[in-house]
């Protein structure tokens, strides 16, 4: 560190007094003592100056670390997108301190301790991702029936919350979160169970449960779209030869000319928007197909999950000659409700009615799944039973996920889980909604319970993080659509409501 000096005596005396300012305070007892707030994250779990930490991506003590700590290439990934400067983080030749203060992290580019004179997109998401969106909530809108799904447009300037008596609104988070327009379902059976926006922002498709997914013009001016009576919802037809099924999920392409679903015929649809017609129909599984997603922005490659507890990979390229996945992974022991990617056509994650969330590396899929590993030795039905005690540590025999999280729980409905946002965290998080009224937040590399967030008063089947903004909104089926965020708005938040779990059969 002596090289700092030597280097600094070359600058200015401002660079000088900065350089001797920082090294003052990190031999400084306490941050505290300069009046320095901290986020909730890091008073409750010890995210302070001169306090070691199990929740970072890093760490120099291997045997502070989680008996469950990810030991994976991934690991190293989240680390470089989310890890400050090697220079910011080390104290003491040879000693590193990981989380580093978001003041230290501000004291070291003053005196350009990287030697960048500014913070890398690294270090922004290191200052960024301590900061969770944990405070409130604050309302956004309450209905009298339940919500399924709530996700932010890829901006952040649009959120969609679709619910089950045929309501799907869509609010203008820069406005105020007015309701940007509010669409009438068509065709509808149960209940919306998915929505997806066109990457433009112009459209949006939805589906039931049903064999037609419905597309609406988002940017048109009316506020009220009631189906086929105050504007056009164009139906795709999956399929000409079956009407028998519905669709549980549906996703657009990156480049948006693609729409791809999953369904209650253990299938996997793509429609070409262009063409106006089905492209593609894959019979992907044994069971229905809960989930499917694009795996990156070249659309070749789609992961499903199924309730034959598998999941797959299918790459298109070569799909017609083999017509078979390009591979199986294996390890869950109940169905898989929920994917998602992280965009790089390699890792994914999955929930599932095992009452845990998986992560997985593709690499290591197999090119068919063993037979006969798994036997059930207990009845039980996710949609009105709690999960039987003697299942909840059945480890499946061929696992191949590289880590598993568990604390939530997966019942009544499909519950999404996703990976928290790159541009502000570096994916360093998977959070996910639960049967139990509660929001999880788990680290991604040592697989602990980093935040818990309580107010809804039944399940929260969705919840979405805004891509930017240290903002997260939850839906539930109690109606309640609020967002969390820190430090907050001003506002009072709402008082806690006392948990109210429905005892019914849900799909």
């Amino acid at each position: 560190m002596i090289w700092y000096f030597k280097a600094s005596l070359r600058q200015s005396p401002r660079t000088v007094l900065h350089v001797k300012m920082y090294f003052d305070f990190l031999h400084s007892e306490s941050i505290e003592d300069m009046g320095y707030s901290l986020s909730r994250l890091e008073v409750e779990t010890g995210h302070f100056d001169g306090s070691s930490s199990n929740h970072g991506v890093a760490s120099s003590v291997h045997h502070d670390r989680p008996a469950n700590y990810l030991d994976h290439e991934i690991s190293q990934l989240t680390k470089l997108r989310s890890g400050p400067h090697e220079n910011l983080s080390r104290i003491l030749p040879g000693k590193k301190e990981v989380p580093v203060s978001t003041f230290k992290m501000l004291a070291a580019r003053e005196a350009n301790i990287s030697g960048r004179g500014r913070f890398s997109k690294a270090d922004c998401c290191h200052v960024l991702s301590k900061y969770l969106p944990v405070s409130g909530p604050w309302i956004v809108d309450q209905m009298e029936t339940r919500a399924y799904v709530s996700h932010f447009s890829a901006d952040g300037s649009l959120f969609v919350a679709a619910f089950q008596g045929s309501h799907i609104r869509i609010y203008n988070v820069e406005r105020g979160w007015k309701v940007h327009k509010n669409i009438h379902a068509e065709s509808l059976r149960w209940t919306v169970t998915d929505t997806s926006l066109s990457p433009d922002q112009r459209h949006l498709v939805y589906a039931t449960m049903s064999h037609i997914v419905h597309i609406v013009d988002v940017g048109s001016a009316a506020t009220e779209s009631v189906a086929n009576i105050t504007e056009i919802h164009d139906g795709l037809l999956l399929s000409a030869d079956n009407d028998d099924f519905g669709i549980f999920s549906v996703k657009f392409s990156t480049e948006g000319r693609e729409v791809v679903a999953g369904s209650s015929d253990d299938a996997i649809y793509v429609y070409d928007l262009e063409a106006n017609k089905p492209s593609l129909r894959i019979a992907a599984h044994n069971s229905d197909v809960n989930s499917v997603c694009f795996a990156d922005e070249s659309g070749h490659l789609i992961y499903s999950g199924s309730d034959d507890n598998l999941c797959k990979v299918w790459d298109r390229r070569c799909f017609r000659a083999k017509e078979k996945p390009a591979g199986v992974l294996m390890g869950h022991v109940e169905g898989v409700t929920f994917l998602d990617s992280r965009g790089d056509g390699r890792y994914f994650i999955s929930n599932s009615k095992d009452q845990s969330i998986k992560l997985w590396d593709i690499r290591k899929m197999s090119s068919h799944a063993a037979r006969n590993i798994w036997f059930r030795n207990y009845e039980w039905d996710y949609r009105w039973m709690d999960y039987p005690a003697q299942a909840r540590d059945v480890k499946h025999h061929y696992d191949q996920s590289i880590s598993t999280y568990k604390g939530h729980s997966v019942l009544r409905t499909l519950i999404r889980c996703y990976f928290s946002p790159e541009y502000s965290t570096g994916q360093r998080y998977i959070y996910t909604g639960s049967h139990d009224a509660c929001i999880y937040i788990y680290d991604l590399v040592s697989g602990e319970q980093v935040a818990k967030l309580q107010h809804h008063r039944s399940t929260i089947r969705d919840c979405s993080w805004h891509p930017t903004y240290p903002m997260l909104v939850s839906s539930s089926w109690d109606g309640d659509v609020v967002k969390w965020e820190f430090p907050g708005n001003g506002e009072a938040p709402l008082r806690p409501k006392r948990k109210q779990i429905r005892r019914r059969h849900f799909f």
